[in-house]
């Protein structure tokens, strides 16, 4: 039985509520946020992209990893259209900068499990190809296990508190992966091997609005941003593991 508590479970929230950053709107629903981070430095996550909607409005964040691919969370993309799905590289803002590429398709890992967030896994296919640069680069995947005590990095635009409102820069902290052990025992909900988990102390960490988003070791990206208890209250919160499904984004990235 699932603990009472509620969860960050972003994939079962319905409704759309749009929240305002500087004049921006923001899609809610599917967000989670750092808390605890700073602003990162110009050009720092060059591989950090913010996924909007065709009224641009910000609903995920994502990892470039090649000129025309896009990796995020699945529950990200579920239910949404190709048409209606954009992505924005190469700023640190919300508001301002950087360059808006038109998606074409967009892939859901075919054995996702929405009740569970499981498989929470997704690509988004671009129309053409990413001008690289100095702000703007594809990050590797991370293809080795990532164990529990191994140093990480989280950035995503958002909320410092919960509640509170979404920041207009670009936050980055740094945690501590957790063993998959220490992460099941934390958590009632099912937590599988396929997952990565960090917990530094309560007051670091994801937070409502930046699912979909890189969390990285090494110049890797090792996982992406799933689903945890709000807000950086002392649970581990959960990610993908990039690894355990580096064979089905090499066959269907772009």
């Amino acid at each position: 039985m699932f603990k009472a508590t509620v969860f960050f479970v972003l994939a079962l929230f319905s409704a759309i509520h749009v929240l305002t950053v500087t004049g921006l709107p923001v899609e809610s629903e599917w967000d989670w946020r750092v808390v605890g981070g700073s602003n990162a430095g110009n050009g720092a996550v060059p591989y950090q992209v913010s996924l909007r909607s065709s009224s641009n409005s910000h609903f995920c964040g994502g990892s470039i990893i090649s000129p025309r691919t896009i990796l995020t969370a699945a529950h990200c993309l579920n239910g949404r259209t190709a048409s209606n799905t954009v992505v924005v590289v190469g700023t640190n803002t919300l508001n301002a900068g950087g360059t808006t590429y038109q998606a074409t398709s967009l892939k859901i890992k075919e054995d996702y499990i929405p009740a569970f967030i499981i498989n929470d896994i997704g690509l988004v296919i671009l129309s053409q190809d990413i001008e690289f640069g100095d702000k703007v680069k594809a990050i590797e995947l991370g293809r080795d296990y990532t164990d529990g005590g191994a140093t990480v990095v989280l950035s995503g635009w958002g909320t410092t508190s919960y509640p509170g409102t979404a920041p207009n820069d670009l936050q980055i902290i740094s945690l501590l992966t957790q063993t998959y052990e220490q992460c099941k025992s934390a958590h009632s909900r099912l937590v599988v091997e396929s997952q990565i988990c960090t917990l530094t102390k309560a007051g670091e960490g994801a937070c409502h609005g930046d699912s979909g988003g890189p969390l990285t070791a090494g110049g890797k990206v090792v996982g992406i941003v799933s689903w945890g208890m709000p807000c950086a209250i002392g649970y581990p919160d959960v990610f993908t593991r990039v690894s355990s499904f580096t064979a089905w984004i090499d066959s269907n990235k772009a």
